[in-house]
C-alpha cells in the first residue's frame, strides 16, 4: 500500500505588516524543515502555532493581523516557536479617547430573491422550527418536567405530526437568589424572552413549583406575550403549579402537565411552512474550542456568509464581549452612529467592572485548548472571532438577556459574555431563530431550542468527526475553496436547515446543551 504524499511544508501570513506566521500542516513541521521563503525552523512547530519570521529582540512587538499580540518577553530568533511563555500580552485598550462611528463603508447591494420556507408567527416574527417549550419558574420543578416531556413525547406526540420537538426550558435560577438586586433583572429577562422565542410559535406554558421567588406573573406578566387563543390576557400565561392542592401524588402533577400541554400542541400542529424572504432570518454566530484557524477559515467565512446576510435584510448578531474587547476601535469605528458607538462602550465597560468584582480580567477568557491550538493569548484569539462579524456597519447594540425588536435588522451586538453556553442563552433570548458555530478543537454543542450549524476551521477535525461538523472551513487552507465560495455555501445550508430541508448533525443526534442563565446578582 502507498501512503498519501506528504504535504509540502505551509505556513499562513494574515497581513504583509506580521512578523509571525502560523504552521498550517497537520501534525505541525520538525525542526530543520525549510519554508518556501527559505527559513528554516529552529525548533519543532505545531499546527496552528506560530513562528518567528524575523529575529525579535526582547520588547519587540510580536505581530498578527497587523496589530499587536504581544511583546517579546526576550530575544526570539527567525524560526523559533513563538508561544505564550515567550510574550507579555498587551494592556487592554482604554475606553475613552475611541473613534465613534468613523468608518463610513458605502452601502453593500441588496441581495434579493433568497427565501426559506419558516412558520409566521402572530406577532411577525419567523420560526424555522415549530416546537413546543414548556417555561419552568425554578430548578426546583426540573425533574417533574422531564419526565412529563418524555410522556408527552411518547404518548402525545405521534399524534401531532408538524410539531418537531417539546422541549422543557430548564434552568438552574428561580429562588435563593436576590431577586430584587439590580442585576436580577438581566436572568429574568432572559427566560421571559426565550419563552417568547419565534421557534415556540407564542404557545406559552409554564410549570412553576408555588414557593419560589420567581413567580409565573412576575416571569410573564398579563400581556408581556401574545395570547394564540380565547383566554383573557389578564389572566397571565397558563401555569401548572405542582404546590397546587388538587395536585395528590406525583403521577397527579404529571397527567396535568401533559393534558395541559395537548391544546398548545394542537395549535401548533395546525401551522403550516410558508415561503418567507431570507431578511426572517435572525442568526447568531458564535464561536468555541476555538484555535489560530478560527480566524483564518471558518471565521472569515461567517463574516463573509454575515454580509450576504445583511444584504437579504436579515439580522445577525455576533457577541462574546472578552472576545471582542481587544478589538474595541474596530466595534465603535464601525458603529453606524455616535449613539450606537456609546452603546458597544457602554456594554463593554460594564462588563469591564463586571469582571473587576471577580478579581480577573479579560485574559481569563483563554483556555488549555485554545493555547494548545496555537491562540497565545486573548488579544490574538480576539483578532480572530471579530471577523466572523463581517464588513457592515453595526445598527444597533442589545444588553444582556434584551429581546430584538422588529426594526432592528442587519449586524447587531449582543453583549453576552463569551461562555458557549450563556451566549448561546442570552441569543436564543434575543430572538435568534438560527445558530452559526464555529470551532477549532471541536465540542459536540447543540441547542435544543434552535438549529446549529457547526463549522469546522481545520480539515482534519471534519474528517475525525465527520458526523458532528456540517461545514468544513478548512478546505481554505488547503486551497480547495476560496473565502467567498465558503460563505456562499454556508448561507445557503442557512436557507436549508431554516426551510427544515436539512438537519444539523447537532439535531441529527439530538445533540444540546442547557441553558445556562447569566447571572451578576448575589445568590443568597
Amino acid at each position: 500500500m502507498s501512503s498519501a504524499p506528504a504535504r509540502p511544508p505551509l505556513t499562513i501570513r494574515m497581513h504583509e505588516a506580521d512578523n509571525v506566521a502560523i504552521v498550517a500542516n497537520d501534525g505541525g513541521l520538525p525542526a530543520g524543515t525549510a519554508l518556501p521563503g527559505g527559513l528554516v525552523l529552529r525548533d519543532k512547530v505545531p499546527q496552528g502555532h506560530k513562528v518567528a519570521l524575523v529575529d525579535l529582540a526582547a520588547g519587540d512587538v510580536v505581530r498578527r493581523y497587523n496589530v499587536s499580540i504581544g511583546r517579546a518577553k526576550a530575544a526570539i530568533a527567525a524560526g523559533s516557536w513563538v508561544h505564550e511563555r515567550l510574550m507579555d500580552m498587551p494592556a487592554a485598550r482604554e475606553l475613552q479617547g475611541l473613534p465613534m462611528a468613523t468608518v463610513r463603508r458605502p452601502a453593500l447591494p441588496p441581495l434579493e430573491g433568497h427565501t426559506f420556507e419558516g412558520y409566521r408567527n402572530a406577532d411577525g416574527s419567523v420560526g424555522t422550527r415549530n416546537i413546543l417549550a414548556i417555561t419552568t419558574t425554578v430548578q426546583c420543578v426540573a425533574g417533574v418536567v422531564a419526565q412529563a416531556v418524555q410522556r408527552i413525547k411518547t404518548e402525545l406526540l405521534p399524534q401531532y405530526p408538524n410539531v418537531d420537538d417539546v422541549i422543557g426550558l430548564e434552568h438552574s435560577y428561580g429562588c435563593g437568589v436576590a431577586i430584587d438586586a439590580p442585576d436580577a433583572v438581566i436572568p429574568i429577562r432572559t427566560l421571559r424572552n426565550i419563552s417568547l422565542n419565534p421557534n415556540f410559535g407564542g404557545e406559552v406554558m409554564v410549570v412553576s413549583l408555588g414557593c419560589e421567588k420567581l413567580q409565573p406573573d412576575r416571569l410573564l406578566p398579563p400581556g408581556s406575550f401574545p395570547i394564540m387563543d380565547e383566554r383573557d390576557a389578564s389572566l397571565g400565561p397558563e401555569t401548572v403549579c405542582l404546590q397546587a392542592d388538587h395536585h395528590v401524588g406525583f403521577m397527579s402533577m404529571l397527567d396535568d402537565i401533559v393534558a395541559s400541554a395537548r391544546p398548545h400542541l394542537e395549535r401548533l400542529n395546525a401551522r403550516r411552512r410558508e415561503t418567507v424572504p431570507a431578511s426572517e432570518l435572525v442568526v447568531g454566530v458564535q464561536c468555541g474550542g476555538s484555535d489560530a484557524f478560527s480566524g483564518v477559515t471558518a471565521n472569515p467565512a461567517v463574516g463573509f456568509a454575515a454580509d450576504l446576510l445583511v444584504r437579504a435584510g436579515a439580522t445577525i448578531m455576533f457577541s462574546e464581549n472578552t472576545e471582542v474587547r481587544d478589538a474595541v476601535e474596530q466595534l465603535t469605528s464601525r458603529a453606524a452612529t455616535p449613539e450606537v458607538a456609546e452603546a458597544i462602550v457602554r456594554e463593554l465597560g460594564w462588563y469591564d467592572r463586571y469582571l473587576e468584582r471577580g478579581r480577573v480580567d479579560r485574559s481569563a477568557n483563554t483556555t488549555p485548548g485554545n493555547k494548545a491550538g496555537g491562540l497565545s493569548n486573548i488579544a490574538e484569539k480576539a483578532m480572530g472571532s471579530i471577523i466572523k462579524s463581517g464588513t457592515s456597519a453595526i445598527g444597533s447594540v442589545l444588553a444582556p438577556g434584551d429581546k430584538l425588536a422588529r426594526d432592528q435588522r442587519g449586524l447587531v451586538y449582543a453583549a453576552t459574555p463569551a461562555s458557549d453556553f450563556i451566549c448561546g442563552t442570552l441569543q436564543l433570548a434575543a430572538g435568534m431563530n438560527l445558530h452559526i458555530f464555529t470551532t477549532g478543537r471541536g465540542t459536540p454543542y447543540g441547542l435544543a431550542e434552535c438549529p446549529v450549524i457547526k463549522v469546522a476551521t481545520r480539515t482534519d477535525l471534519a474528517r475525525r468527526w465527520h458526523d458532528l461538523m456540517d461545514v468544513n472551513a478548512g478546505r481554505i487552507a488547503d486551497g480547495e475553496v476560496t473565502i467567498e465560495e465558503a460563505g456562499w455555501e454556508l448561507f445557503r445550508l442557512m436557507l436549508d436547515v431554516a426551510s427544515g430541508r436539512r438537519k444539523t448533525w447537532a439535531e441529527h443526534w439530538k445533540l444540546h446543551n442547557a441553558l445556562v442563565l447569566f447571572n451578576p446578582a448575589p445568590v443568597t
